[in-house]
């Protein structure tokens, strides 16, 4: 009988549970034993922090959104900041504790269900000898290694949805709304949100728009008998000779600057340069949240059942992938050496041009 322990790591998304579903059914199918390691590797740093799952324990989490067992951006165990007596931040590396703990459980395998950021920790911990099997998670479809992450399309689909009721809101008072969506160095989200949900413009990370000709495209508009639009604009979008817009360093233990901010600052340079009446609103951690789409619970389940199979086979240190709609596999140095972009000349940006959206060129 073997003995596994799962953790989610970095941001949540829709899918997560699907995830913990799969791989607890898939084990007890076989006869094995999950845990579940709370706050990323809370479980494993503190064993108290571990709790044993059951089918009980799973049943019809499949549909929900978040994680049952918590997830964590800041737990980076080889670099975790911990506050003294003294109130002094100190820097220390728990790694090995947490693999002494792992292997005084007596667990045979990993299970890391998390991002670029997550996948590289247990990279490391796969380095130290522990058994892991990395599983995909991002909304922002960035990890170049699997042709789709579970929770874009959930995300997607809510961008799409505020971007829908936005329509009528705009028209009504000759505005234009200026909508911020997630993607650090990925405009996936903004480019699948803002083609289907029918936005004038779309800024990405990989286009440095011209904020000119950005006003052209909304004062073409009302040549045209269109006197409101809608601006999508990824979080990390920027202006030519522009820096990113960010909100600083974030939490203590936070390894990435915290983005935002952009979608104002757009918003008051069309309302300077135009004169038009521009509202921005940040969709932010809404994308996050909610039901899981049919295909991202059932890829988050493909995954989980795809990693199960990998533990059985004795494949270890690698991330289970999508590719050509099969499960495959590849080692986790691969997934996280680098993050996948949206390709210029890719079908969806040639759609967006030949449809008339600016892309900010």
């Amino acid at each position: 009988m073997k003995k596994i322990v799962i953790s989610t790591g970095g941001g949540d998304a829709p899918g997560l549970n699907a995830v913990i579903y799969a791989v607890v059914r898939a084990c007890y199918r076989r006869g094995w034993e999950v845990y579940g390691s709370r706050s990323g590797y809370s479980g494993l740093l503190d064993t108290d922090e571990l709790i044993r799952l059951g089918l009980d324990d799973v049943e019809d989490i499949y549909s929900t959104g978040g994680t049952i067992i918590g997830s964590t951006n800041k737990g980076n165990p080889f670099s975790m900041a911990i506050e003294n007596l003294a109130g002094e931040v100190q820097v220390i590396d728990f790694s090995d504790k947490i693999t002494n703990n792992f292997n005084r459980m007596g667990f045979d395998c990993h299970i890391a269900v998390g991002g670029d950021g997550s996948l590289e920790i247990a990279r490391r911990f796969a380095e130290k000898g522990m058994p892991v099997v990395g599983v995909p998670k991002t909304i922002d479809n960035d990890l170049e290694a699997t042709d789709r992450t579970f929770g874009f399309d959930t995300a997607v689909s809510t961008a799409t949805e505020a971007l829908d009721k936005l329509h009528s809101t705009a028209k009504s008072h000759d505005r234009v709304m200026v909508v911020e969506v997630m993607g650090r160095e990925s405009g996936w989200i903004a480019l699948y949100s803002g083609i289907s949900g029918g936005a004038d413009v779309i800024l990405i990370p990989e286009i440095p728009f011209n904020i000119e000709k950005v006003c052209e495209k909304i004062t073409d508009n009302e040549l045209h008998e269109k006197d409101y639009a809608i601006v999508v604009v990824a979080e990390g979008a920027s202006a030519k000779d522009g820096q990113v817009i960010s909100k600083g360093s974030g939490e203590v233990g936070r390894d990435e600057v915290v983005l935002g901010g952009i979608g104002e600052h757009v918003a008051a340079e069309i309302r300077e340069r135009t004169g038009k009446d521009t509202r921005s609103l940040v969709l932010g951690h809404l994308q996050r949240g909610g039901s899981p789409t049919t295909f991202d619970r059932l890829l988050a389940m493909r995954f989980g059942a795809a990693a199960v199979r990998l533990i059985e086979d004795g494949v270890f240190g690698h991330m289970v992938a999508l590719y050509s709609q099969h499960m495959n596999s590849v080692p986790l140095a691969d997934a996280v050496r680098s993050r996948k972009k949206v390709q210029l000349d890719s079908d969806k940006v040639l759609t967006a041009r030949e449809i008339g959206i600016c892309l900010g060129d």
